[in-house]
């Protein structure tokens, strides 16, 4: 039976304008907003008490502006494991999505900012991220590929569309409907996938996504 609770989000934004944003949209997604804070260590010091199914994180933010909410993220995920985490920023860093991923654990996010300007994409992330799924801007995906250098030379350019979208944390149905192709093709694509890159297909979507990232941040 589907829980009829909505889903509880927090969020540290400390850009007032964006953070009253978001939380008319996780109003209007139908998310119930337990607790919005300009900082990082105050959304950390309230979360026992909120009880929130997915906190939601700006990257840079008080006191340096560096990356205050990766490490609050980290925090979070030591100290409420099954909490969902899904972080923002403005740019496209690589090495604050390694640090996010690092932990092998699926309930994790790094979407852009301009993203959030898509309700259904920002529903479909809090959503995810809150199932243990785990989900990547294209942008993040693409600064994460681009590291990788020849070893991706062995694959189609198919093969590489879907990688992508393996990576943003897609189903086969969904990658076969972002790319109009039937599912059975795309079961061969990823099949050849982890071939060529010496990958093992746990079989369950989040497990093959952190596969697949693990091999990228090598």
């Amino acid at each position: 039976m589907t829980d009829p609770r909505p889903l509880r989000v927090v969020l540290a934004e400390d850009s007032v304008l964006l953070r009253e944003g978001l939380v008319r949209l996780f109003d209007e997604a139908g998310f119930e907003t337990a607790g919005a804070y300009g900082d990082a260590d105050t959304l950390i010091a309230e979360v026992a008490e909120t009880r929130p199914d997915v906190a939601v994180l700006d990257v840079r933010m008080p006191p340096s502006f560096r990356d205050e909410g990766v490490r609050a993220a980290i925090a979070l995920r030591r100290g409420w494991p099954k909490l969902g985490v899904l972080l923002l920023s403005q740019y496209v860093e690589g090495t604050y999505a390694h640090e996010l991923l690092a932990s092998g654990d699926g309930g994790m996010g790094y979407l852009l900012k301009d993203r959030v300007a898509s309700l259904e994409e920002l529903k479909d992330a809090v959503e995810r991220v809150s199932a243990g799924g785990t989900v990547l801007d294209p942008q993040v995906v693409k600064e994460l590929l681009s590291r990788r250098g020849d070893p991706l030379a062995s694959l189609t350019p198919r093969e590489r569309e879907v990688l992508e979208l393996m990576a943003e944390g897609r189903t086969n149905t969904g990658i076969a409907t972002q790319l109009f192709i039937g599912v059975g093709a795309v079961e061969k694509n990823v099949t050849a996938i982890f071939q060529k890159l010496g990958l093992e297909d746990s079989g369950t979507d989040h497990r093959r996504v952190l596969a697949v990232l693990a091999w990228l941040q090598r």
